[in-house]
């Protein structure tokens, strides 16, 4: 019986795909054929439409993102392990920025001493040269040392 059953059903397949019409197949489609049935006025209408909807969507995710971007964005303080992160991150970007406020103070003195070595640089470097000095010489400048000093952190 099990026989028959499957005879009988590859013979069906047989017919079902047997009676298929076969499509000839095209390289490419053409996008001319019925081009000129179609309403152009439909078309700019539908584009106008898909416009308006862009630039409405678009113009209520900004006011979202800027108003109010809780309803938008997840709720970090509910994932305590990214919400841990974010503070660690939160507290080195302070710490950095701290670290570079001082680094700008101590670097102040320093860059107004080498304006003042360039400046002299650039002046006794104009006499010297038009009068033929030697560097050694008496008559050249002389380099002045500055010292410079640190500033004890409060403890």
């Amino acid at each position: 019986m099990d026989f028959r059953v499957s005879l009988l059903l590859l013979s069906l397949a047989v017919v079902v795909v047997s009676g298929q019409k076969k499509r000839p197949a095209k390289g490419e489609w053409n996008y001319r054929d019925g081009s000129e049935k179609v309403n152009m006025r439909g078309v700019a209408n539908l584009t106008q439409v898909l416009d308006d909807w862009r630039f409405g969507i678009m113009s209520k995710m900004k006011h979202l993102l800027q108003n109010d971007h809780q309803t938008l964005l997840p709720d970090y303080s509910r994932i305590q392990p990214l919400s841990e992160a974010l503070d660690d991150l939160y507290k080195e970007f302070n710490a950095l920025k701290a670290h570079l406020g001082d680094l700008t103070e101590k670097f102040g003195p320093i860059e107004t001493f080498i304006d003042e070595l360039k400046a002299e640089k650039a002046a006794g470097g104009t006499t010297g040269a038009t009068t033929g000095d030697a560097p050694g010489a008496a008559g050249s400048p002389q380099l002045r040392r500055r010292v410079i000093k640190k500033k004890t952190p409060p403890s």
